[in-house]
Formats: structure tokens, C-alpha cells, sequence
């Protein structure tokens, strides 16, 4: 029987996939040119958009399907840093009325590291490349 920190890993996994996979299909969706535009107003270089975007939207899966899930969730926590650092910081915890805070974010940014740091390998791609685990086993 698996423990419950297996199915506790796989509900971030996947909520934390659907998060990102919905960010960046928002920023493609809405006009990832804008996106870049908005990059280069606060001075980060307007080509970071599409591989934040693109980052966001192929990881966001990867997590929902468990591949990859440490590298994609390392690469998430960059990502939310420097959105927090650069941008949320700035506007406070609970936002400004016209932003979001960074509450948000650290939710994430610690949904991210414990899937850095633990993994999820119970219903996903990545149990296929560990010892004794299918990807099918759940309970």
C-alpha cells in the first residue's frame, strides 16, 4: 500500500500542471508579442516571454503527466523567483488592487520544491524509469 505522501505528491504534481499549462496557454493566447513588450518595459529581454510562455505551457504537462518532474518543477521555481523578485516584491503579499501579491507564488515556488526535492511517481511517466514501480500503481 502506498503511503499517503504518494497521493499527496501526485495532487501538487497535477494542480501545479494544470496552474502552469494555464499560464501559458493565457500568454500565448492573449498576444505573447504583448507578453514580450511587458518583458522589455521591466527590463527583461522581450525573447524571455516565449520561453517562459513555451516553459509554462509543455511543463505545465509534463507535470500533469509526470514526466520530468523534477527538472520541469526546478525550472518552475526559477521562474516564479524572478517573477517574484522582479515583479510581485514590489506590490506587496496581498497585491496593490491592480496586481496580484506573491502570496500566490510562494505557494507555488514550495508546491515546486517539494516535487524538486521528493518527486511523484505514482500515476506518471517517470515511474517508468523507477526500480519496481508501474505507472499505474496507486494504492
Amino acid at each position: 500500500m502506498k503511503s499517503n505522501y504518494h497521493i499527496g505528491a501526485l495532487i501538487i504534481r497535477v494542480l501545479l500542471g494544470i496552474t502552469f499549462f494555464a499560464h501559458g496557454f493565457d500568454k500565448y493566447q492573449g498576444g505573447i508579442g504583448n507578453i514580450a513588450g511587458w518583458f522589455d518595459s521591466i527590463g527583461i529581454p522581450g525573447f524571455m516571454a516565449y520561453i517562459v510562455a513555451t516553459i509554462e505551457l509543455i511543463g505545465g504537462l509534463a507535470l500533469i503527466l509526470g514526466f520530468g518532474t523534477r527538472i520541469v518543477s526546478a525550472l518552475m521555481v526559477l521562474i516564479l523567483l524572478v517573477a517574484t523578485f522582479k515583479v510581485k516584491l514590489a506590490v506587496g503579499f496581498f497585491g496593490n488592487g491592480q496586481m496580484a501579491g506573491y502570496e500566490l507564488d510562494l505557494s507555488m515556488i514550495g508546491a515546486a520544491i517539494y516535487l524538486l526535492l521528493n518527486g511523484s511517481y505514482v500515476v506518471s511517466i517517470d515511474s517508468l524509469f523507477k526500480k519496481g514501480q508501474k505507472p499505474t500503481q496507486l494504492l
